[in-house]
């Protein structure tokens, strides 16, 4: 116990800016650029710096003008020049023939750490989006552990779960979303919190790309900023103490998921038998919109 307690001691509070910008349908580059400029220029003390899915390119697999090996050096450079961590939002990567939504981190050297793929594109509209087949973990030195999910991500708690279990204790999650659900997400974000005892923070963006809400939440499941559906940054200070004191005291002194999922995985799903008549009576991947 008292190494536990010298552990919290250690850590310290991450500042994480965020960014929910205005966008375009596309062609964001320099906007993007100057916004993150211009935001750490007034908020030299943050840590790191989170924008919306697809914030540059925006959606469409195809649009090859704003992939991830395009845009790789102006963002590494950028974090260079500001000292500061850097999630540039997501782009389009091509690699063995295949097409990934990508989340490229990095950190105050401009070093390329660490990349997100997004596990479940949101189908059938991203069709041309192959999946990734990894979690994301970094950790920030002397700060904490996170977890990347992208967009769709949120609907499968498994990933989050995986997340958790890999020692992140706080998820972030680049999106661009414009559709009527987003009330539903910003109520996902609190219960995945609470539900693995960890900070979520939610990045959309606004104008012709989303419909903003952006969220973040603590293990708590409280919100500790909800934003409109205008252009808003705003920073969200991670008290990693209090993610590791939640999953060692349980949740609100209560629940301890993380420890009995820890002492009994309920690995019977990997290997269980779905009911795969009942399954396919559900249809196929269908576009409802153009119905």
């Amino acid at each position: 116990m008292l190494v536990l307690k010298r552990e919290i001691n250690n850590m310290s509070i991450l500042k994480v800016g965020c960014l929910q910008l205005n966008l375009q349908k596309t062609d964001n580059l320099n906007y993007v650029v100057h916004a993150i400029k211009n935001f750490y220029n007034d908020n030299s003390s943050i840590d790191l710096i989170v924008i919306s899915e697809l914030a540059v390119g925006g959606a469409g697999a195809k649009n090859t003008n704003h992939s991830l090996e395009i845009h790789l050096d102006t963002f590494s450079i950028l974090a260079k020049e500001l000292g500061v961590w850097l999630i540039p939002g997501t782009f389009y990567e091509s690699c063995n023939n295949q097409i990934f939504n990508t989340a490229p981190v990095f950190d105050t050297n401009g070093n390329l750490i660490t990349k997100a793929r997004k596990l479940y594109p949101w189908l059938p509209y991203e069709k041309d989006v192959d999946e990734g087949n990894d979690i994301c973990i970094f950790t920030i030195p002397n700060k904490g552990t996170i977890g990347i999910h992208i967009c769709y991500d949120l609907w499968f708690p498994e990933t989050s779960r995986a997340l958790a279990l890999g020692g992140a204790e706080l998820i972030i999650n680049p999106t661009l979303t414009p559709t009527k659900d987003r009330d539903i997400e910003t109520l996902m974000v609190r219960t995945t919190a609470a539900q693995q005892q960890c900070f979520y923070i939610d990045i959309n963006s606004c104008g012709d790309q989303g419909c903003g809400l952006s969220i973040a939440s603590n293990p708590d499941g409280d919100i500790m900023h909800l934003s409109s559906h205008d252009e808003e940054m705003f920073i969200v200070d991670i008290d990693f103490n209090h993610s590791n004191r939640s999953r060692i005291q349980g949740f609100m002194g209560l629940g301890q998921n993380l420890k009995s999922y820890r002492d009994k995985p309920f690995n019977i799903l990997k290997n269980i038998d779905s009911n795969t008549n009942y399954l396919d009576t559900l249809g196929e991947l269908k576009d409802f919109k153009k119905e």
